[in-house]
């Protein structure tokens, strides 16, 4: 179980740290993860004990498992179409659904309940520390002004081109430390932790400057605040608002550049953000053109023949190249996946009473609402770096809930059999009817009948 334990923990750790590794295994499309993955699969099948069996099927199986199959008709249609790209279609085929299935791995992983509780503290402290690496960066900058190629990746690149995957990866966790802060209330020492993970989080979206993680944040923060209290969210909304004008010159510089004004004055978006509603536009052409879709991959090959202006480009929204390359039933798939999370968060919520399993439950709902807003303005969900992390938590979650489904039920009997005890006890004992008001036939006040 130890060695089972080592290899889980390993894989946690190297999922957002992939770029950092110089390893390469020589075969094309199969990397030091697909084997970290292989590894796991073998140890856990030669693992004998834990808390098994879990339930056959998981939450999040069956959709999954729709998207999987939309995905490969989609590959179908790009081989039709384009059969030279035949290998090329086929590694992304291949890595559209490999970083999906740590969900299932973690799920089955015959982890007990602390073993889970482990795995998931670790994912979070990955996390913090790919956090810290953004802090160091952008401070290595300054944060003086802002330039383009002064945006920090953390540990998903050398440069700025990764700033806004690393700005998604960390809007995602956010969540769940800010839900952990707020509803650990008896447990100080895991609540400072989490209250310090949240401020890292913080601290290192803003030097990723990427915009579409300054409102995710927000959004997540504010949910999260109102949940717990609707006079505490006010007051720190408050607080933030005034506390604008303090920020670093470079994060309000990097929002404000977001509407510009042309030459007579009038305002407008700047290049970046009014390119990607040009690049929809001819997406939703593109999917008129083909209802079934282009295929799995060629969105980058046709969207210059319905936006000259931006060849090769990807379409800056998942969504819409989900429906553009794979058509309608691939969207719906994903959307039944999204539906799934919630409840995946709901049965988390309600696994426990207390406010381990409320602060979880909570956070990872607003951290899947994250990673599905992180979709709207770019294509997050086949990145396996940000992505293979929450499925991971996916996985852990599942399992958490089951586990601690078992562990109350099996406090139900104690008190059962104290009940029943109280109950034989009470007439030839009065005063157990004082010791357990209530409990005892006929009992009224605190007093029995024989008394």
């Amino acid at each position: 179980m130890f060695v089972l334990r080592l290899i889980l923990a390993a894989i946690v750790v190297l999922m957002p740290n992939q770029a950092q590794l110089a390893f390469d295994t020589g075969i094309q499309g199969l990397n030091i993860v697909n084997l970290a993955m292989a590894i796991a699969i073998v140890a856990i099948c030669l693992t004998r004990g834990g808390n098994e069996p879990m339930p056959r099927t998981g939450v999040l199986t069956p959709p999954l498992l729709a998207l999987f199959a939309t995905l490969a008709i989609g590959f179908a249609i790009a081989a039709n179409e384009h059969p030279a790209n035949l290998r090329a279609y086929a590694i992304g085929l291949k890595e559209a659904v490999f970083y999906p299935l740590f969900y299932f791995v973690f799920r089955r992983c015959r982890l007990d309940l602390a073993g889970t509780r482990q795995l998931m503290i670790l994912t979070m402290a990955v996390a913090a520390v790919a956090g810290v690496q953004a802090i160091r960066q952008g401070l290595d900058y300054g944060l003086g002004g802002f330039r383009e190629s002064h945006r920090a990746a953390g540990p998903f690149g050398d440069d700025y081109r990764m700033a806004n995957f690393a700005g998604a990866y960390y809007a995602m966790y956010l969540p769940v430390f800010v839900a952990l802060a707020l509803f650990l209330r008896e447990q100080r020492i895991w609540r400072a932790a989490a209250m310090a993970g949240a401020g890292i989080m913080v601290f290192a979206i803003m030097v990723t400057y990427s915009r579409q993680s300054y409102l995710i944040g927000l959004v997540c923060i504010a949910l999260l605040l109102a949940r717990r209290n609707v006079m505490l969210a006010l007051l720190v909304g408050i607080s933030m608002w005034s506390m604008v004008d303090r920020l670093p010159e470079s994060v309000t510089e990097r929002v404000v550049e977001t509407r510009q004004a042309d030459a007579i004055g009038e305002p407008k978006l700047d290049v970046s953000t009014s390119s990607r509603f040009d690049i929809w536009r001819g997406a939703l052409r593109m999917w008129e053109d083909h209802p079934l879709g282009v295929g799995l991959g060629r969105f980058p090959e046709e969207i210059g023949e319905y936006a000259t202006a931006y060849r090769s480009y990807d379409a800056h929204n998942f969504y819409v190249r989900l429906l553009a390359e794979c058509g309608p039933p691939a969207l719906l798939a994903l959307g039944w996946l999204l539906w799934r999370l919630a409840r995946l968060a709901l049965l988390v919520r309600r696994a426990g009473n207390g406010d381990e399993a409320r602060g979880l439950g909570v956070g990872f709902a607003v951290c899947a609402l994250a990673m599905a807003m992180t979709n709207l303005y770019g294509s997050r969900f086949l990145e396996g770096t940000v992505m293979g992390g929450f499925w991971i938590l996916c996985g852990l979650m599942d399992r958490y809930a089951a586990l601690q489904t078992q562990v109350e039920p099996a406090r139900q009997p104690q008190a059962a059999e104290l009940a029943a005890l109280t109950a034989n006890g009470g007439p030839r004992f009065p005063l157990t009817a004082r010791i357990f008001p209530g409990r005892t036939p006929g009992a009224r006040h605190g007093r029995s009948r024989k008394a």
